[in-house]
């Protein structure tokens, strides 16, 4: 079984945004108004943050995407009261969204602040419905969703394998931000593979990981100049 995980380089990745709205498009995240922003009530799977190093005129950005860590140990599953959110087999840390109740204990549990609630019912153009994905949910009013991975793309490679009657090949499963990449600063694949370009990055004496002494064994590994992320 794959263990999927993801390497960001982060001195090739240029802020463009494009795995943002990938990852809107393709997971049917709704969008928030600008009041519903200035309350702090977006909704993003993935988020840009900056870092900036040296004074103006002399300054460098350096911009770290922040998704759903995936993590091996999450906190987010051993505080939900009502297990809707667990980890596959896969390694992937899944959400059932029609058994959340929206407590957002799992928010509260999250090192990272990557899952995001629903605070309002998504209102919807009717010229955006035509775009839905239709593999994916509308997630209603009252809770909570984040990054998944984009696993449904996971279960319609392995179905079309199937039918095919060829075996699984790991190339087949990725996510819409890792593919979307201008940069090609995203990599994907199984970390338990030695032959895989993201096991080969993540094993890198360049790669890193957000507060990794936490114990949570993030699976979004960073490439990065400097020895500790912020």
């Amino acid at each position: 079984m794959p263990r999927w995980g993801m390497v960001i380089d982060l001195n090739t990745c240029t802020g463009c945004g494009a795995c943002i709205a990938a990852c809107k498009n393709e997971n049917n995240v709704a969008y928030s108004s600008p009041e519903e922003a200035e309350n702090g009530r977006a909704l993003s799977w993935i988020n840009l943050l900056p870092r900036y190093e040296g004074e103006f005129p002399n300054i460098h950005i350096q911009y770290y995407p922040m998704l759903c860590m995936q993590c091996d140990n999450p906190p987010c599953i051993k505080v939900c009261p009502v297990r809707a959110t667990y980890k596959a087999d896969n390694g992937i840390v899944a959400q059932i969204y029609p058994r959340c109740i929206g407590c957002r204990y799992c928010m509260a549990a999250c090192p990272y602040t990557v899952k995001y609630f629903n605070w309002y019912e998504p209102k919807w153009e009717p010229e955006m419905i035509k775009s839905f994905n239709p593999d994916v949910s509308l997630r209603p009013k009252g809770v909570v969703e984040k990054c998944t991975f984009c696993h449904h793309r996971l279960i319609e490679a392995r179905e079309e394998a199937m039918v095919e009657g060829i075996e699984f090949q790991e190339e087949q499963f990725v996510p819409a931000c890792v593919e979307t990449c201008p940069a090609r600063a995203m990599h994907f694949g199984d970390l338990d593979d030695p032959n895989s370009m993201v096991s080969k990055l993540a094993n890198s004496s360049r790669a890193v990981r957000f507060l990794e002494d936490l114990g949570t064994e993030p699976k979004v590994y960073y490439l990065s100049a400097s020895e500790k992320l912020i």
